[in-house]
């Protein structure tokens, strides 16, 4: 059973991808609790947000991508 290359390059870029913004997006929860007297708090607070999500997202994409490459699916 060999493994499908182009799959699982795919999949790590995914995981690359999701790697940085598994700091950035608490970072910026963070910032957006801790500067909650500005008007711009709900704002960042939702880019915070959506920045874990997409991580989340992109994490899921490159797992079942890799899974897809070892198996053979």
């Amino acid at each position: 059973m060999a493994t499908n290359k182009d799959v699982l390059s795919r999949g790590i870029k995914y995981l690359s991808g999701a790697l940085p913004l598994l700091f950035i997006g608490p970072s910026v929860i963070y910032n957006a609790f801790m500067n909650s007297q500005n008007n711009w708090h709900y704002l960042v607070l939702a880019v915070g947000i959506a920045l874990c999500i997409t991580a989340v997202f992109l994490m899921f994409k490159g797992l079942q991508f890799i899974m897809k490459s070892l198996f053979n699916d």
